[in-house]
């Protein structure tokens, strides 16, 4: 069953901000390391797009979902050219997807449906039936006790107009977790700029978490929801996934775009912007970009695609010695070594 959209707000409702600059792309973000621009492609089937996240199941299944509802799987170790096989269809949009560490199935963010748990069989759950409802689930993280914390977006406006949330540019995201054991899902945090990519610390004790809008990275404590900023990105920050030994991946998949960012002292101009044409709208810059960085917010690699081969990089995952990496626009899953 396809469930239904939700209704747009025609108009959004910006405030005025002070313009941004972009902190350049040198040190450890230089552009050094160009392996973005080399990377080895799994292609979907005709007809199936934006494999948006990407992650490696315990019996060696690479997992992603693509904008027509479908999970595909292909084994780790496919050869490039590889075409994969069909796990699931939610009926929605599937995004984030984590692993159970209790059961080993799969958690799924679907941008339309919410939380969902989809078995090895292909079976389709929702969860989080009780409490806070998420508007438009984005990207999950599951704590050993099967706890899920996950983004939830935008209160206003659905994936498929998610640049009015960035030109409104208000707090309109939250995080949620879900109980496993009492199947309530409550706020963690509210006020966020399109809140994305979420990771635990290697102790539970907080999370790692991206805002799109505000282009920043930022650490949420647990219990107590309260947030700090580490880092300010020089791009917009999309999923986020520990590696286990209190470092993380960035998917980056944009540098930011100055236009955007100098119309933030504007907002009827902004108004104006998001009424146009998405053609005539201003557009995500063609460069692939992921990120390493620790627990503080340092940077300790940048991986670069400065031709955009693979661009719109919106997942990443590290499984051994190489990167999964996924899209929202793009045709194929993408592989790439790390050494």
């Amino acid at each position: 069953m396809v469930p239904p959209r939700p209704r747009v707000p025609r108009l959004i409702r910006p405030v005025r901000e002070p313009a941004t600059v972009a902190p350049p792309l040198d040190g450890p973000w230089a552009p050094v390391d160009r392996r973005l621009d080399s990377v080895e492609l799994l292609p979907l089937p005709d007809g199936a797009s934006g494999p948006e996240d990407v992650v490696v199941d315990p019996s060696g299944r690479v997992v992603s979902g693509t904008a027509d509802g479908r999970l595909w799987w292909w084994p780790v170790d496919a050869a490039p050219g590889t075409l994969p096989r069909p796990l699931a269809e939610t009926g929605g949009r599937p995004l984030g997807v984590e692993v159970d560490p209790i059961d080993g199935s799969l958690v799924v963010c679907d941008a339309y449906r919410g939380l969902l748990r989809v078995t090895d069989d292909g079976a389709v759950r929702e969860l989080g039936g009780v409490g806070a409802r998420a508007h438009l689930a984005d990207n999950a993280a599951v704590a050993r006790d099967g706890t899920v914390y996950f983004t939830d977006s935008s209160d206003r406006f659905p994936l498929s107009h998610w640049k009015r949330d960035l030109l409104e540019h208000r707090p309109n995201g939250r995080v949620l977790a879900y109980d496993r054991r009492s199947g309530r899902t409550d706020v963690v945090c509210a006020g966020l700029y399109f809140p994305n990519g979420i990771a635990l610390t290697p102790d539970e004790s907080a999370l790692m978490l991206v805002e799109t809008a505000a282009h920043r990275l930022v650490r949420v404590s647990l219990p107590g929801g309260v947030v700090t900023v580490l880092a300010d990105l020089p791009a917009y920050p999309d999923n986020l996934t520990a590696v286990g030994d209190g470092t993380y991946w960035i998917a980056l998949p944009s540098p930011r775009v100055p236009l955007v960012e100098r119309l933030l002292p504007h907002p009827r101009l902004r108004q104006l912007v998001a009424l146009l044409p998405a053609a005539a709208q201003p557009k995500p810059l063609r460069y692939g970009l992921v990120a390493l960085v620790d627990g503080e917010g340092r940077v300790l690699r940048s991986l670069h695609g400065p031709r955009g081969g693979y661009d719109m990089i919106t997942g990443v995952r590290q499984h051994g010695g190489r990167l999964w990496l996924g899209t929202l626009t793009g045709r194929a899953v993408a592989r790439v070594p790390l050494a």
